[in-house]
């Protein structure tokens, strides 16, 4: 909890009857590799906090290819915020890429939050904002000559291991999506996420 208090601490002030609120709102979630956050055809119904873990977001193209979009890991939010937001069904999935353990909010509480605490659609207003602006200024390592590969990359190499072409495909596709204008995307899928690809 105190990971995700330090979290939210950045973006606004919360006391301590509001922390231990959010606190009692939540719950852990064990997700194994491989297994799903949210899924397209579902509405996305939670709001996740990454304790441990790597998550991406992926969907498939009208070829039946899987692309990969946005990695997300320790510290942020996850969620699939268009869909949540609309309360319609998602087109994307949230997966795990490693094993990971989360925060978990239900629609329920989460919107009990934000009838409760003054400022927390602030909060959230912010986090969100903070997001689209790394979006916008992430520039990907894959393509800077002098760039250290990050962490992130580092934590999924387990996952490249099991399917060694995923790195490739993931880059390829990006090339192909700036001439897919039909492909539908939304400014804020998975929030705070680290993007592996090119912008």
């Amino acid at each position: 909890m105190k990971e995700l208090t330090d979290f939210l601490l950045q973006f606004g002030n919360l006391n301590t009857q509001q922390i231990d609120l959010i606190g009692s709102k939540t719950e852990e979630l064990l997700l194994k590799k491989d297994a799903y956050f949210s899924e397209a055809g579902k509405i996305p119904n939670q709001v996740g906090f990454i304790l441990e873990g790597i998550l991406r977001v992926c969907y498939y193209d009208n070829k039946g290819e899987e692309v990969t979009k946005y990695f997300g890991d320790e510290n942020h939010l996850i969620v699939d915020w268009h869909h949540f937001e609309a309360k319609i069904p998602a087109s994307e999935y949230v997966q795990a890429v490693t094993e990971c353990k989360l925060l978990v909010f239900s629609r329920k509480d989460w919107e009990e939050l934000s009838n409760t605490i003054i400022g927390w659609d602030t909060i959230v207003n912010k986090i969100i904002q903070k997001a689209l602006i790394e979006k916008l200024d992430r520039r990907s390592p894959l393509v800077s000559e002098d760039a250290t590969i990050p962490d992130i990359l580092r934590k999924i190499s387990l996952y490249r291991q099991s399917r060694p072409t995923f790195l490739y495909r993931f880059v390829f596709r990006r090339h192909k999506a700036v001439a897919e204008p039909n492909q539908e995307e939304h400014p804020l899928i998975l929030i705070c996420m680290h993007r592996v690809g090119l912008d």
